[in-house]
C-alpha cells in the first residue's frame, strides 16, 4: 500500500479520477436512504430509552444555570458518558428547541432528540457519498446500497431514534472514513488538514462515547501501514498533527472532569464496573454481533473486501482508510461487556462503515468486471440482503412490541406514582431511591437517589467493589431515603430485599411477586390512616402504568407531575 505523493499516483492506482455520477444523484440517494431509516425509525413511536433521559435532565440543569448536576441541590456529578451529545441537548433548550413545549401532544423531549439522529443520519449518507465519490466511477450506487443496508438494520435504526448519543458517534466515524479516503485519493494524507481535521473527528467520537477514542488510531495507523517513497520528516509531522489535535485537548477535557467531578472517568463507568478485556470476551460478543448481521452478509463482505483489497486496478490504500476504522470500532465493541439494553447499542459505528466497505468494493469491483462477475456481485448481494433482512425480522418485531425501558414508563411509573405517594401522605422534602432515573429526574420533585450508582458515587464505587453490605449501610445510615423502589434484579442485585427493608422500619406500600415493590419510611409517615387507601390506589396505578403508560407521559414534562396534577 502506498502513501500517495501525487494526484497521478492515486489514479494509477485505480482510483477513479473524477465521479461518473451527478451530484443530484449522490442526493437522492442520500434522501431516500434518510427516508428510509426515518420510515423504519417511526414504526418505534414515541419511545425514547430512559437512559437517554438521565441526559436530558442534566441538559435542562446545565442551561437553567445550575450546573452538570441531576437536579436541583445536588452535587456535580457525571452520571453521563456523552459531552458532545449533551452539549446538543443544551443549544436545543437554548434556541427553545427542547424541553419546552409539545408538538400534537408530543413532547418535544421525544421530537428533538429523534431529529437530531436523523440529521445524523444525512450526515453519515453524506459521508459515504463523498467517500464513493473517490472510490468508485459512479457513486450513487454506493450510497444508495448502503441507506438500504442501514434502514434494514434493526440495531442500527432502533439506536439512532432512541434518544442517545449512537447516531452521533456513527456520524463522526462515517466522516472521519471519508476524509481519509479523500486523503488517499488526493495524495495528502500526511497534509496538515487531514492531519487534524482527523484527530478533531477522533475527538468529537471520543467526547461522544468513551469508546469512541479508538478512532483516535485510525489515522496513525493509516499512514503507520503505508509504504513509499515519504521522507521521515513528513510522516513524524503527520503524525504530530494528527495525535496532538486529538490528545491536547482531550488532555485538557480530562483535566477539567478531574477538576469538577474528581474522578479520569464517568461515574457511569465506574458503576458499570467493566472487567478487563479478554479473549474470551472479545469472542464472545463479536460472534454474537456477526451473527446477529448475518453470517451470510458477513462472508459476502469478507470475500468482496479480500478480492478488492488485493485486486490490481482497485483503490487498496482508499478502501483501508475505511476498512480501519471499521476494524477499529468492531474492536472496541468486542472488548466492551454486553450492555443490557440489547440489540448491540455500542455497535451503531460498525453498520455504516461496514455497509460503506460492502458497497463500495461490490460497486467497484462490478464497474471493473465483466458480465459474469457483475453477475455474481449482484446475486451475492441480493442473496444477502434477503438473508440479513429475514434473520432480523423476528427481533425487530419484538424490539417494537417491547422496547427497552421507555422513558414514558418511568415517567408513569416512577415520576408520578412516587410524586403521588408524597403528595397523599402530606411528606415534603422528601426523596426516593430508585434504579430507573431518567423519567423520573425530568418529573419528581423528590431528591432523587440512584440505586443503579450511575448518578451516586458512592453507590458505584460499592457496585464496583461488589461491596453490596456498604451499599445498604451508606443508604440506610446516611442517605435515608423517604422512598425506596427495588425489584427485580435490583433488589437482588443491591440485597433491598423485603425482609432488610422491613427490618429498617421501611413499609410495604405495593408489593410484586419478586418480593420487591415501593417502599416508606415508616417515621415519614405522619398520618398512618392515609396508608390503606394509598395502597389500594397503588394496586390499580402501577399496573396500568405498565400497561398503557409505555409511549404516552404528557406534554411538557415537568417536577411535581402526580395523578392528580398532570403535565402541562
Amino acid at each position: 500500500m502506498d502513501i500517495p505523493g501525487q494526484p497521478a499516483r492515486a489514479a494509477r492506482a485505480g482510483t477513479p479520477k473524477s465521479a461518473g455520477s451527478p451530484w443530484w444523484a449522490d442526493a437522492a440517494a442520500v434522501v431516500g436512504g434518510g427516508a428510509l431509516v426515518a420510515l423504519h425509525g417511526s414504526r418505534l413511536g414515541r419511545w425514547v430509552v430512559d437512559d437517554a433521559a438521565i441526559t436530558f435532565a442534566y441538559a435542562r440543569s446545565i442551561d437553567e444555570g445550575l450546573g452538570p448536576v441531576q437536579q436541583a441541590g445536588a452535587a456535580p456529578v457525571e452520571g453521563y458518558s456523552n459531552p458532545a451529545w449533551l452539549a446538543l441537548l443544551v443549544a436545543g433548550r437554548r434556541l427553545g428547541l427542547f424541553d419546552h413545549r409539545a408538538v400534537s401532544g408530543i413532547p418535544d423531549l421525544v421530537l428533538y432528540p429523534k431529529a437530531l439522529g436523523l440529521l445524523c443520519v444525512l450526515g453519515t449518507l453524506t459521508a459515504v457519498a463523498c467517500a464513493a465519490r473517490r472510490l468508485v466511477t459512479r457513486s450513487w450506487p454506493v450510497t444508495a446500497l448502503a441507506g438500504l443496508l442501514l434502514g434494514a438494520n434493526v440495531s442500527f435504526v432502533a439506536w439512532t431514534f432512541s434518544g442517545l448519543e449512537n447516531p452521533l458517534y456513527a456520524c463522526a466515524a462515517t466522516v472521519l472514513a471519508a476524509v481519509l479516503v479523500r486523503a488517499v485519493t488526493a495524495g495528502n494524507l500526511l497534509g496538515a488538514g487531514p492531519a487534524v481535521t482527523s484527530g478533531l473527528l477522533a475527538l468529537v467520537a471520543a467526547l461522544t462515547r468513551p469508546d469512541g477514542a479508538v478512532l483516535a488510531g485510525a489515522y496513525p495507523l493509516l499512514v503507520a501501514l503505508a509504504t513509499g517513497r515519504a521522507v521521515l520528516w513528513p510522516r513524524v509531522r503527520a503524525l504530530a498533527l494528527g495525535v496532538g489535535a486529538f490528545v491536547v485537548p482531550y488532555a485538557l477535557f480530562l483535566a477539567w472532569r478531574l477538576a469538577v467531578f474528581g474522578r479520569l472517568v464517568p461515574n457511569t463507568a465506574v458503576a458499570k464496573a467493566q472487567e478487563p478485556p479478554g479473549a474470551e470476551l472479545f469472542s464472545r460478543t463479536t460472534g454474537e454481533l456477526l451473527t446477529f448481521a448475518g453470517w451470510p452478509a458477513v462472508l459476502v463482505t469478507a470475500a468482496l473486501l479480500g478480492v478488492a483489497l488485493t485486486r490490481r486496478g482497485m483503490p487498496r490504500a482508499a478502501l483501508a482508510a475505511v476498512v480501519l476504522p471499521l476494524a477499529l470500532t468492531l474492536c472496541a465493541y468486542g472488548v466492551l461487556e454486553p450492555d443490557w439494553m440489547g440489540m448491540h447499542r455500542f455497535a451503531t459505528p460498525v453498520w455504516p462503515l461496514g455497509a460503506l466497505a460492502l458497497a463500495a468494493a461490490a460497486v467497484g469491483l462490478a464497474e471493473r468486471g465483466g458480465p459474469r462477475p457483475r453477475a455474481a456481485v449482484a446475486v451475492a448481494l441480493g442473496t444477502t440482503l434477503l438473508l440479513s433482512w429475514s434473520a432480523q425480522r423476528e427481533s425487530a418485531a419484538a424490539f417494537r412490541a417491547e422496547p427497552t425501558l421507555p422513558m414514558c414508563l418511568v415517567v408513569n411509573r416512577d415520576g408520578v406514582v412516587f410524586n403521588t405517594y408524597a403528595d397523599r401522605l402530606g411528606i415534603e422534602d422528601g426523596s426516593v431511591l430508585l434504579p430507573s432515573l431518567g423519567g423520573t429526574l425530568l418529573t419528581s420533585d423528590l431528591t432523587v437517589y440512584d440505586l443503579a450508582g450511575l448518578t451516586e458515587p458512592r453507590i458505584a464505587d460499592a457496585l464496583a467493589a461488589g461491596d453490596t453490605e456498604g451499599l445498604r449501610t451508606y443508604a440506610f445510615r446516611e442517605l435515608r431515603p423517604t422512598f425506596v423502589h427495588a425489584v427485580g434484579v435490583w433488589a437482588r442485585k443491591t440485597g433491598m430485599t423485603a425482609p432488610r427493608l422491613t427490618a429498617e422500619g421501611y413499609l410495604p406500600l405495593y408489593r410484586t411477586a419478586d418480593g420487591g415493590g415501593d417502599w416508606v419510611r415508616a417515621d415519614a409517615v405522619r398520618h398512618p390512616e392515609r396508608l390503606g387507601p394509598l395502597r389500594a390506589w397503588a394496586g390499580r396505578a402501577v399496573p396500568a402504568a405498565y400497561e398503557s403508560g409505555r409511549d404516552r407521559c404528557g406534554g411538557v414534562l415537568r417536577p411535581g407531575q402526580t395523578a392528580t396534577r398532570p403535565s402541562h
